[in-house]
């Protein structure tokens, strides 16, 4: 038995996830396909697609968020940054890792304020607030200071663009064998560069159609 499969956790998780699968957006629908990557890739006009997309939940897949839960399980995790909180789907799943690893701290950044109320009420109802600081704010800037010494694990998930900035944000703190979960990672190539590269310090592979996953070696 885990947090993950057990009350509280496991039938907030089968809501929200119903609740996410017939959520429509309006904004989204009136962007044509090349406005929308235009601004996926850019790195000044994420504020503005965010801010239209304030009500739709973005979040990871189930496979996804047991895959987070799995690995932050099986590396023992006990700092764990995200980059892109939403309605805390995939932060409820880190959490309920720390959990089950004995504790932990889980500082997570979004700057839409009422996707932060509705993850705080999430973190609640799940019984895991007090393992998460969520903070509120561009992520460039609540990312940049007050970090654990050493992070075990990092999951990117906000703006596409920003992977490479964030992940350069954290990159001195990460042990050696610290895992890099970049969701819907084909929208940042530069990223995808960086962490592929040979000299980078990572090992990185793509896994499923959207994850990339990569470790920090050195």
């Amino acid at each position: 038995m885990t947090t993950l499969t057990t009350s509280p956790l496991a039938p907030l998780l089968d809501r929200l996830f119903e609740e996410a699968a017939a959520a429509t957006s309006p904004a989204m629908a009136e962007l044509s396909r090349e406005e929308r990557e235009r601004l996926m890739r850019s790195k000044t006009d994420y504020r503005d697609l965010y801010g239209r997309l304030k009500d739709l939940w973005l979040p990871v897949s189930r496979e996804t968020g047991t895959l987070l839960y799995m690995l932050a399980r099986s590396c023992g995790a006990r700092t764990i940054v995200e980059f892109g909180t939403s309605f805390g789907i995939s932060t409820l799943h880190l959490a309920a890792a720390l959990r089950d690893n004995g504790g932990g701290r889980l500082i997570t950044s979004e700057f839409e304020p009422s996707k932060v109320a509705r993850a705080r009420a999430n973190l609640s109802a799940g019984g895991l607030a007090d393992l998460v600081e969520i903070r509120e704010g561009d992520a460039l800037e609540t990312l940049s200071v007050d970090l654990p010494e050493t992070i075990d694990l990092v999951l990117l998930d906000g703006a596409k663009a920003l992977y490479p900035e964030i992940l350069g944000l954290v990159q001195s703190r990460l042990r050696p064998g610290a895992l890099i979960v970049a969701d819907n990672a084909d929208d940042s190539p530069d990223y995808l560069e960086r962490v592929r590269s040979p000299a980078s310090g990572y090992i990185s592979t793509p896994f499923a159609e959207d994850v990339e996953l990569s470790m920090r070696i050195g």
